[in-house]
Order: C-alpha cells, then structure tokens, then sequence
C-alpha cells in the first residue's frame, strides 16, 4: 500500500505504463491570450500540456512530484518545458506568475483535507489576479464496488471517498460540496459533469470546475 502523504514511488514505478483521460474543454480557454502564461500542476507525461500547444498556446510549463513521469514527458514532448517539484505543493517563484493553471485529476492523488487545502492555497498565490484555475476531478460514485472501497477505507481515514486501488495507490473521490468548499477563495465561472475512464479502466464520473481568482480592487478605487 502506498503512503497516502507520499506517493511518489508508485507514479515512478506506473509512469510508463498509465494512460491519463481526462478531456480538454477548449471553449474555456477562448479568453486566454495564447502568450498567457499556463502552468498544468501534477503534468503527468505531458498529455494535457501537448494539447494545449496545439491549440495555439506557447508560455506552457508542466511540473510533477514524479520523476519518471517527468522523464517521460520530455522524451515525448521535447518542445516543451517540463520540471519536477521538489517540496510540494510549494511552487518555487514569487506570487501571481501565472495567468492560468490546470489541475487535472490531481486531487484525487492527494487524498487529506489538509493537503488538498494547502496546494490550493498555492495554486491561489501563484496566480495572477483574475487568473483561471482550470479544476478536472472525480466525483463520489454511487455504485456498489466504490461504495465498497470508500467503507474499507473508512476507519482509517476522517474523509469520506478515500480507497485504494487494486495495484496500491490511495486515492480519493470527492462530494460537490467539499469541492465547493475547497474552492472557497475563486469566483466560480463554470462547471460541468464528465464521463472518464480511470486509469485501472473504470468508467467513472467526474467534474470540471472553471473558476478565477478575485481581482482586488485598489485602495483608491475603493474609497470612490
């Protein structure tokens, strides 16, 4: 069983061989600039980032806590920029760097409250005011194997729809409700419902959230 706090070994060792399928909505990304600067946190081998080249985008950065996943994603995408995070979830560069940044299925790898509250603190520091954050997850299933996995997990973790999967990572589902919460400090712009295959092959639901971070008026502004 994978440590939930440190999963690293378990995305090395499955980084040649996952297949990752959440969808790109293009739409929402229609009032971007193409010189935008984007970052896909939790990058993967580079398959959303690739996509987001195609569609015209060219200040693209992916990072990764995993080191072969990183790897892989240079050999298959050599044009882009690619690095590896050292001390998650903090990103090493001052505030407000990005105009926009992804988080696909990423959330699921990260399984506590606590931690998931943290990196998306982070994510909210490092975007610029107005940026976007472009949030792709699972939502809780309702059919019987996952309500299963979600009670043999139950009485060693507080948060509801944590499981493990048959080769070892725990990973979580999430309720809309604690999504809505997580995302407390964004104005959320759109939301939709998706069907994905998981990466062991199950079909299962999950969500997109589109939202951005508040643009603080100025003190003078304010006093008008």
């Amino acid at each position: 069983m994978s440590d939930p706090d440190s999963q690293i070994p378990y995305w090395d060792a499955a980084a040649a061989t996952k297949t990752f399928t959440h969808p790109l909505h293009p739409p929402w990304l229609e009032g971007l600039s193409r010189r935008a600067a984007i970052l896909d946190y939790g990058c993967g081998y580079g398959r959303t980032l690739a996509e987001l080249q195609q569609h015209g985008f060219a200040d693209l950065t992916g990072a990764d806590t995993s080191p072969a996943m990183i790897e892989r994603a240079r050999h298959l995408h050599p044009t882009l920029h690619f690095t590896t995070l050292d001390a998650p979830p903090a990103w090493p560069s001052p505030g407000a760097a990005f105009d926009a940044v992804l988080l696909f299925a990423v959330l699921t790898c990260v399984p506590a409250d606590e931690a998931q509250l943290r990196l998306v603190t982070e994510l909210h520091r490092i975007l610029k005011p107005g940026g976007i954050l472009y949030l792709s997850d699972l939502l809780l299933q309702d059919d019987e194997r996952n309500r299963r996995r979600y009670d043999r997990y139950a009485n060693r973790c507080a948060d509801y729809g944590v499981f493990e999967t048959s080769d070892g990572a725990v990973c979580r589902h999430h309720s809309r409700a604690w999504l809505t919460t997580l995302l407390s400090g964004f104005e959320t712009l759109a939301t939709r419902t998706i069907t994905v295959p998981t990466m062991n092959g199950h079909e299962s639901t999950g969500i997109q959230i589109l939202a951005r971070k508040p643009v603080v008026p100025s003190t003078a502004a304010s006093a008008r």
